[in-house]
């Protein structure tokens, strides 16, 4: 078989393509291989190919000329006007017909000025190459090699553009040949090709549209004839060599309407298969033990190598069957669908109408509970079914209604293999296939055989069915809910986490049973072929902090392992990088610059009630304050006036605080809610501020009247917060507020405009705190001495604590100290206990 043909045979059969042998197992292969009778080359798999998806190739088709003999009557005229071209790039593929060594004539383009106006020609050379030749007004290219005449189909290209008269020639994506000066006569710059010339395929002309002469005629097939007024690029040519058409500048596009095709030409529709990106492949010469590269499309000797835990469990499973599956299938089917082995496949001839029929029965039989639960040969014979057929060609005259239908159906067996009963056998056939995780990439194959199901009018496809869907536009998206695949994966009964395991590129793997998000899986695609690009994604999270995004390799070598190569944290918020998360708000976050390691459940809920119940507490205590400053005639003084600016500010704060949690559905209220949180958090620690600087003037004579302190006090305790939510508005408001909870955004540093002014205020007043509690225990020294001079030691002692202990117990809430608790919350959820209580109730 060809190396994808290969491949995939293995695949099917839960094998992997021999990989590169050691240089210890190369005698020991070498022995096996010869002992068959095997020769020559076989096909090989790198060992690095775990990183890479298999190339899929498009299967095309399009209508064949077929030349059988060198004739001066068969021809096929272009029916297609053509301009001046000072450009051109005319390619197509190719079958030579390897009887004859003669000059053959694969097109001619000729100008009533000039019959070799623009052609092409070619022979076989002793050694077996095709040589091409490249002919514009009547300047002759030297005939150059470009492929070997092999009977293969190959696709050639040829360019030339005015310019310098440089040309090239390209076979099978390689560029064979190229130079300049190709019709420059003397100093005088090329000409443009003629237009309105006749284009032949097949025949010199030597008058306008005939004079054929049959030892210059073509002999062999071909199709797919594109030609352009312009130079394609080196990337452009591969694309059309992978059977894309490039729309742009296109002169004429290979139809059989518009073409003029002699009688005794014989056309037939045949189907290319196209090949993909890349051309060769690792083989290893049998006998020399020597490895080298060879064509893809080679049909080569090749082997499926089992691991022995894996085979033995293979033999196991079909041993221990009952076959109950099978018959019922099958039975329900009139054919055989699922085969006695599983070393074997069921369908042989699979298309479309095939799938759609085989997977509607197995859909029933596994929806009605026909078998109860699935035994592990059965479950391998499910998956090995639906590899078949997301490896299936999907042809162009297949009814886009049965493609759907079958994405349909195949979501459905998906989901339906993955239900809580077959969790056991998950685990049963753990070396087989390391997991349910197998089941995201064979989904992630099928997406990609409904892209003809996408058109200008219909631009998304989204198929769901329970816990597993996917929705296709530009970027293919699948997902699968997380219990569907955490069933399965929590079975083998290991949760740990490895790091000892190295990967093979030397990066780490972490061996995990664990899913704690829904599974995606995206791919770019431009014109329906992927793409190469950088994708960034967002995913919400259930835990505060991610160490990494994980990527996973979900083929059998991997092992359903994950990995971190290719992949990178590129912003990790508190809210969202690589986890699906439900979070909730608690006071602790307020100061919470760094993410938090996970916490569980219950810590969650313990947090959040401390807040809810400490936050109530304090705000009713803080209203009934506010209601007897303003009852109770108690004497006017700076003091009352701040403390009650203070007391409004922390009451306003907590009971916004403790109802942000119901604004975080609405976008609009949610941004509100956080920015009079803000402004009135930042408002109590402004006038704590000015607590500081009240206490201070008390203790430092201060030559300023008490009218202007107020109007300082007022500008200090309401003009600098506004002043501070205004900038940070209007520089940050795209990035001001947090995905996943009402307050300010941490990764964006926006929390930065809160925890900077409030730990220069909270270091302000540690400062004024050291001093007052000097002066206060220097005049309690004093008055101890003046009123009982004769007093013992201990007494002195005790009274110079309590004057210490004093100013400090009623100093730190009233100066906002305890919020100092809040910058350690990160080092132990034990912080977070006492940050909360302190806070909650000052």
């Amino acid at each position: 078989l060809d190396w994808w043909q290969a491949d995939r045979y293995c695949e099917q059969r839960f094998a992997q393509l021999l990989f590169e042998p050691q240089d210890s197992e190369q005698g020991s292969f070498s022995k096996l291989l010869q002992s068959h009778h095997i020769r020559g080359s076989v096909w090989l798999k790198e060992r690095d190919s775990v990183l890479h998806k298999t190339k899929r190739r498009r299967g095309h088709t399009v209508p064949v000329l077929v030349f059988r003999d060198k004739t001066d009557t068969k021809y096929v005229k272009v029916l297609s006007d053509f301009p001046a071209l000072p450009a051109v790039t005319a390619c197509a593929h190719l079958q030579w017909d390897t009887r004859t060594q003669e000059i053959a004539t694969i097109f001619s383009y000729a100008v009533p000025a000039f019959m070799n106006e623009f052609q092409l020609r070619g022979f076989v050379d002793e050694e077996g190459f095709v040589r091409f030749a490249l002919i514009v007004h009547g300047h002759h290219s030297p005939y150059l090699p470009v492929f070997r005449a092999d009977g293969q189909w190959h696709h050639f290209c040829v360019t030339w553009q005015q310019e310098n008269g440089s040309w090239a020639i390209y076979a099978d994506g390689k560029r064979r040949a190229s130079a300049s000066g190709l019709c420059s006569v003397g100093t005088s710059a090329p000409q443009a090709i003629f237009g309105q010339g006749t284009f032949i395929i097949g025949q010199d002309q030597d008058s306008l549209g005939g004079t054929f002469r049959a030892k210059e005629s073509f002999s062999g097939n071909i199709t797919d004839l594109h030609i352009w007024q312009k130079v394609l690029s080196t990337e452009q040519i591969e694309k059309v060599r992978s059977c894309w058409v490039v729309e742009q500048d296109l002169v004429f596009g290979w139809s059989s309407n518009a073409l003029e095709v002699e009688s005794t030409i014989q056309a037939v529709t045949t189907q290319l298969l196209c090949p993909g990106p890349v051309e060769e492949c690792r083989v290893w010469e049998v006998g020399s033990s020597g490895f080298s590269y060879a064509s893809c499309l080679q049909t080569l000797p090749f082997i499926c190598g089992y691991s022995k835990d894996a085979y033995w469990q293979l033999k196991r499973a079909q041993l221990e069957s009952s076959h109950s599956l099978a018959s019922c299938v099958n039975t329900l089917a009139v054919r055989t669908v699922i085969p006695d082995s599983v070393f074997t496949s069921g369908v042989q001839d699979m298309n479309l109408s095939v799938a759609l029929d085989v997977l509607d029965i197995l859909a029933t039989v596994l929806r009605e509970k026909e078998v109860p639960v699935l035994e592990p040969s059965d479950l391998l014979a499910v998956l090995q079914l639906l590899k078949q057929v997301s490896h299936m060609e999907i042809q162009e005259e297949d009814e886009l209604e049965m493609l759907e239908q079958l994405g349909q159906y195949y979501m459905e067996i998906t989901e339906l293999i993955l239900e809580e009963q077959n969790t056991g056998t998950w685990s049963s056939i753990s070396q087989v296939i390391r997991g349910p995780m197998a089941v995201v990439e064979l989904c992630d194959r099928m997406v990609s055989l409904l892209v003809p199901l996408l058109t200008p009018e219909r631009t998304k496809i989204t198929i769901q069915h329970g816990n597993i869907g996917l929705h296709r536009v530009t970027v293919k998206n699948m997902w699968f809910g997380y219990g569907s695949l955490q069933r399965g994966l929590s079975s083998s009964g290991t949760s740990a986490v490895s790091q000892d395991m190295a990967a093979s590129d030397g990066g780490q793997k972490y061996l995990s049973t664990t899913v704690g998000t829904a599974v995606i899986s995206s791919t770019l695609l431009s014109d329906h072929q992927e793409i190469s690009a950088s994708v960034r994604y967002r995913l919400q999270h259930r835990n505060f902090h991610v160490f990494s995004l994980f990527l996973l390799h979900a083929s059998p070598d991997a092992g359903g392992m994950w990995s971190t190569v290719g992949c990178s944290v590129v912003m990790s918020l508190p809210d969202s990088t690589a986890c699906f998360c439900n979070h909730t708000t608690n006071f602790a976050i307020l100061l919470q610059v760094y993410e938090q390691e996970q916490r569980t459940t219950k810590e969650e809920f313990t947090l959040q009630t401390l807040t809810f119940i400490g936050c109530g507490v304090s705000f009713c205590a803080l209203i009934v304050t506010f209601i007897l400053f303003l009852v109770v005639r108690v004497p006017k003084s700076e003091r009352t006036t701040v403390h009650k600016n203070l007391i409004f500010a922390l009451a306003a704060g907590e009971a916004l605080l403790m109802f942000s949690e119901l604004a975080k559905t609405n976008q609009v209220l949610c941004f509100m809610v956080t920015a009079f949180l803000h402004l009135f958090f930042m408002a109590a620690f402004s006038w704590m501020l000015v607590e500081g600087l009240l206490l201070w003037s008390k203790v430092v004579a201060v030559n300023m009247s008490e009218d202007r302190r107020m109007k300082f006090y007022y500008v200090t305790g309401w003009g600098l917060p506004v002043l501070i939510v205004g900038v940070t508005l209007a520089t940050s408001f795209n990035k001001y507020v947090s995905a996943n909870h009402c307050w300010l955004n941490v990764q964006t540093n926006v929390i930065w405009a809160f925890v900077g002014p409030v730990l220069f205020i909270l270091a302000v007043n540690t400062f004024v705190l050291l001093r007052v509690v000097m002066v206060t225990v220097a005049s309690a020294r004093r008055r101890s001495k003046m009123l009982t001079p004769n007093s013992s030691l201990e007494n002195q002692i005790g009274t110079q604590i309590w004057a210490t202990a004093k100013p400090i117990l009623v100093l730190l809430p009233v100066l906002g100290l305890t919020w100092v608790c809040g910058v350690l919350v990160h080092l132990s959820i034990v912080w977070a206990y006492v940050f909360i209580v302190l806070n909650s109730l000052q």
